[in-house]
Parts: structure tokens; sequence; C-alpha cells
């Protein structure tokens, strides 16, 4: 008599291979996938648990490929909030920017350093993180004794590597010598050798540390790229990941295709529309293209969404931060703050104030109220440019600045202002939605893990599957099973894991069981969970019945169940 651990039992499985829905049951014993097909308790088959999925959606586990758990994973085994999302796999040491290796007297730059380019607060950092390595295999040694939630991948940062190897030179940006790519290419080796699945580094001034800095490695010439090139092909396996500035990214291309060629694998490169040159994305894309077709393995990396910054009291940034009456105010308990504004007089003051010198950056974030919404409700990520502050404000006769004060004062100081970013120049997501039907990109940029205190896009996921496939009122949706495949079995297969991905006999034992029609999400909140009573932005997920990761049930009724079956991944991942 076969017995099964588990069986999700008459589901509507979408395997993750892009191919079309269908009615089946799905077997599992140990952390493995033992059986897909109808009635598989049948003819005296027993199964130890039964999830009954009639009326759900099973689908494999979602594999995030773009997150920035680095410090959080030393402290934090449920890995929130990806594992309350469908994630069954995060890839983490994105962006050239991580913890290893590292020298003792350089643990509070690195620190520094995250905290600067990922807005991860680093009071919990410095509490949270208990160091205990140096080199990068150290490093992996230390993440694997920890039990998890879900899986954890990661890669060698160029950053911290290069600081490494040349010292204040590095981390000054200095050309680096024949001696220092050498280095820095054996090391490379010793990482991925170790499980590193690949190599990132950040091209973009946009990544600055807390002293304004931009990360090590940001300016480095093609023959210290090419080094990690020649250690992915030395050591057989390796993503290469490049976090460009926006508008350079065409003339990037030409240096990761060769980057490609060279190593034998893939390279993947960040591809955003910005307001100032809304469509250079297609030229990247373009580029992109003629290169694969020359024998690169190149794919542009893009959002599910517009990358937009949510503003508030107790965010990081808002209309209002930058003018001397918030500014006398900023470090008072937010209470305080609230019953300040809330005086006529010191109202009038805060709005007639002028902000104080806030360059290109600041211009384009905090004085663009005609691209500023109010959150109301769930959080609309596509919202009609005719409600934009400046839009209410110019029917109204208000001044934007005031509804913008009034927003933020609702519930006690605790009301959102959303500030969509990138990916959304022509008021819609249609840009987005192009490059997903598009075979020479791949799903990324959640950043979970990280922008703490202005982005809230781990939930990323939930939000594929709910927004794309079901919700949209603006504009064209996106098939089901081509988003599943995107978030599965595409990343998965980007980084060499090939045990997942896919409900198939022989792999992982990583499923969704989801509640369709009640998937969704809340509207982000403030919660100050962090080690040292950090802040950050977290969103929960409602209509998850269950997550199964490695057989184990880690969600139950969108709960985490306490559950610890995740594990470090070490390099590429086989099939059984």
């Amino acid at each position: 008599m076969t017995t099964f651990d588990l069986v999700v039992q008459g589901g509507t499985l979408v395997d993750g291979s892009g191919n079309e829905r269908r009615e089946a049951d799905v077997a599992v014993v140990g952390d493995r996938i033992v059986a897909v097909g109808k009635n598989l308790l049948a003819r005296g088959a027993r199964a130890t648990r039964v999830i009954d999925a009639r009326g759900k959606l099973v689908t494999p586990g979602f594999v995030d490929i773009h997150t920035h758990y680095d410090a959080q994973a030393t402290w934090d085994p449920e890995m929130t909030p990806s594992s309350n999302h469908g994630v069954t796999t995060a890839v983490m040491g994105n962006c050239g920017v991580g913890f290893a290796p590292v020298k003792a007297e350089e643990h509070e730059w690195l620190i520094g350093l995250m905290e600067g380019v990922e807005d991860i607060p680093g009071a919990a950092m410095t509490e949270g993180i208990k160091w205990g390595w140096e080199s990068f295999p150290e490093y992996l040694d230390v993440l694997e004794r920890m039990p998890r939630t879900i899986d954890l991948g990661t890669q060698l940062a160029h950053g911290p590597l290069r600081a490494y190897v040349m010292g204040r030179r590095g981390a000054d940006n200095e050309p680096a010598t024949a001696d220092d790519r050498a280095q820095m290419k054996h090391l490379a080796e010793l990482a991925l050798k170790a499980g590193a699945l690949g190599v990132s580094t950040s091209r973009t001034s946009l990544h600055k540390a807390n002293t304004g800095e931009v990360v090590p490695g940001t300016h480095a010439d093609a023959d210290e790229l090419f080094a990690f090139a020649d250690a992915i092909k030395a050591v057989g396996h390796g993503v290469f990941v490049s976090a460009c500035e926006h508008k350079d990214v065409p003339d990037e291309i030409a240096v990761l295709a060769e980057l490609s060629r060279r190593s034998g694998g893939r390279v993947t490169v960040n591809l955003n529309q910005t307001e100032a040159l809304p469509d250079i994305w297609r030229e990247g894309l373009a580029r992109i293209g003629i290169e694969n077709k020359n024998g690169a393995q190149l794919a542009a990396q893009v959002a599910g969404r517009a990358i937009g910054l949510l503003m508030g009291m107790e965010l990081t940034a808002h209309p209002l931060l930058l003018t001397s009456t918030y500014l006398e105010r900023l470090s008072d308990p937010l209470s305080d703050r609230v019953a300040a504004f809330r005086d006529p007089a010191v109202r009038a003051a805060l709005l007639a104030d002028e902000e104080l010198d806030l360059g290109p950056l600041g211009e384009l974030i905090l004085k663009s109220l005609d691209r500023m919404f109010i959150v109301e409700g769930d959080l609309d990520y596509e919202p009609d440019p005719s409600t934009s502050l400046a839009a209410i404000g110019a029917r109204q006769g208000i001044s934007p600045r005031a509804i913008a004060l009034d927003a933020m004062m609702r519930d006690d100081g605790r009301g959102l202002l959303y500030r969509p970013l990138f990916n959304y120049a022509a008021g819609n997501l249609d840009m987005i939605r192009e490059l997903h039907l598009n075979d020479d990109t791949v799903m990324g940029l959640s950043d979970a893990g990280a922008h703490c205190g202005a982005i809230c896009d781990g939930g990323m996921p939930t939000f594929m599957l709910s927004f794309w496939t079901r919700d949209r009122r603006r504009g064209e949706r996106l098939p089901l099973e081509r988003i599943v495949h995107r978030q599965t079995a595409a990343t998965a297969a980007f980084f060499g894991l090939h045990d997942r991905g896919l409900v198939a006999p022989g792999l992982r034992a990583d499923l969704n069981v989801i509640d369709y029609d009640r998937l969704g999400f809340t509207t982000p909140r403030v919660v100050r969970d962090l080690p040292a009573g950090g802040r950050r932005l977290l969103q929960d997920a409602h209509g998850y019945v269950a997550t199964v990761c490695a057989g184990v049930v880690t969600v139950e009724n969108d709960t985490l169940t306490g559950a610890r079956p995740g594990r470090l991944i070490r390099g590429p991942q086989r099939a059984s």
C-alpha cells in the first residue's frame, strides 16, 4: 500500500511550466514531489496529511531572486515578509552590497554602506548581526547553522570584496591593479566553490553609503568586471548581476554581453523607465535582444509594478520634510509632531516654509506633487493621474502641500502618500506589462528586506497574481500561467536551481495552495520589530491556504506555523 506524507488534493494546478492549468493532486514524500495526477488516493493509497485544495489554485513556491536579507538572515529565521507571500526561495547579495568578506575593523563600515544603499536601520544591524566570519565561505557556514522558514541563497557582493582586497583604495573607488584583480578573482572562485550563486555589483550613483560615498566598484573598469567572468568560468557556475545607472543601461550592454560570453554564464541588469528619459528602456531591451542573438545570455531584470516610495511622518521622506518648521520637530515623538501641526499657527508656518535646496533627486522625489497620491484604503499601485495631489488641489483651489499634510495627519500621523518613481512615466503600467511579455526579461527587483522606511515591495509575488491576472482595471492583464511561470520555474532556472520551480515528480515539494478569489495584501504599515526597535514597513498577505517548503507546511491560513524546513542553498541544484 502506498503511503504519502502529504497530498494536496483536487486543486487547480498551475505547475510553473507556463502550460495551461489543470485539475490534479500533488503527492509528497519527504521533501520531494513523487506524483502528480488525478485521484492519487484511489486504490488504497493513503496520506499522513491531506490538504483539500478543491476550488483553490496550486502553484510552485515562488522564487524571489532580488532580496536584501543579508543582515536579517543572521538573526531572523522567518525571513518576513517573503515567507508570508508564498516565497519558498529567496536570493540575496544583490546590488554589490553585503557582509562578506570582511575584516573586524570594517564591520561598522559595511553596516553604514548597507544602511545608505538599502535604507535598513544601522542600529538594527549593529545590534542584530552576530558576526562570526571573515571570509565568504565562513559567512555561508554561519548562515547554514540557522534553521529557516524558507530556503536562502546568496551572492558574493563586489563592494565588500573590493574593500577587503584593496582597503581604503577600494572603498574610494581607485582603479584596481592587476594584483588586485587577481586577488578578487581568486576570492570569487572560493566563494563560488563554497556555494555562492553568483556575483553582484553596483554601477549607479543612487547607491551610496550613509557617508555619501558610492559603493566600491561603482566605477570599476571592464578588466575588473572580467575578473569575475573568469572566476565564473573557472568554477563552472554563477550569475553576474549588475545594478546600473538607469540612463546608462544601453551603454552598459556591450560590456555585460562580453562578460556573459567570456564567463559562459547568465548576466542580468536592472531595467526601469525613468521620467526624464521615458523611452530609453526600449533601447536597452533592444540591445539585449541583439546581443543574445550573438551568443550572450543577458536578461533585463524587471519589477512587477512601479518602483514607488511610501511617504509619511513615520517614514524616510515626505514633501514637507525639508522645511525649517518640520526640521525643528524632526526628533520629537510622532504624537508631539501631530499635536504641534494641529496648532493653526504652526500649521500655517509649516505650509508657508520654503524647502531647503533639495538637489535634482530631492526635487524629483519630494516636489513632484503631480505624481504623488493619497493612500486611502487599499493602496492603488496604478493610480489615475487625475487623483494626484496637484490635480486635487487644482480642482479644489487648495494648496497641494496642504492636502499632503492633511493626508499624513490622518490616523494620528500615520497617513501615507504614494510616489511612483520609476516605470510610471506614462501614468500607467503598460510598460511593465510589455516587459513581462518579453522573453529577454526576468522577474525581480522586489528588494525584500530593504528600503525599510520608503518601499514595501517584498509582497511582489502576491501582487503579480492578484493585480496582473485578476484585478487590473486601467489596462490589459497578463495570463495567470505566464505570471506563475515567471516567478517560479523561470527565476529558479536563471540561478541554476533546477530542483524547484515546477510541480513535477522528483522536484522539491515547494508549493502554494491559494484561495485565488481572496488573494491580496493589506496596506503597508510601520512596525518596529527589528533589533534595537528598528522601523520597517510591512505588508501582510491574505489568501494563502498553505505554503509548503521542502514538504513541510510553513504557512497555514495566512499564518506562519513556526516550522523551519528551509536551508542555505549552496550553488546550483540538480533535479532528482
